[in-house]
């Protein structure tokens, strides 16, 4: 395997690592901050019981865990690829995002909405269809 496809196929690894596991990590954290008590939170004790709960959740912390990992994925791609390749071809994850929300937290997706992350998914391929890589590298 030549050097530049070696390059593209970790590219496209870590984006596929990016685009499911920001989205879980998202939807992990929600479920698991959706279950703690907010109400009441008016002195420094109650925030402090607040982030106690937080801490305590298994979920909150599989979602920590799964965004560390997007952002570790997210800042070694970027150290080869280019932001303008990455950022829009991380966009894919809006699709992983409304499908977890809709199954996984049971969200309303509006036709509407499935309709703006279709256009979105169509940008993607458009730019999945350019060199990840545009700078020549010193």
């Amino acid at each position: 395997m030549k050097s530049s496809e070696g390059l593209h196929l970790k590219t496209f690894v870590l984006l596929l690592v990016m685009v499911t596991f920001g989205p879980l990590g998202d939807a992990f954290l929600g479920k698991g901050m959706r279950r703690l008590e907010t109400a009441g939170l008016k002195s420094p004790a109650d925030l402090f019981h607040f982030f106690l709960q937080a801490f305590s959740s298994e979920t909150v912390w599989i979602g920590i865990i799964l965004l560390a990992t997007f952002f570790a994925a997210y800042t070694l791609v970027l150290s080869w690829a280019d932001f303008s390749f990455v950022q829009p071809a991380s966009s894919l994850s809006y699709a992983i995002v409304a499908l977890l929300g809709h199954y996984f937290l049971s969200e309303f997706v509006s036709p509407t909405r499935w309709i703006g992350i279709l256009i979105i998914c169509a940008g993607v391929l458009v730019v999945g269809t350019t060199p990840p890589s545009t700078t020549e590298r010193v």
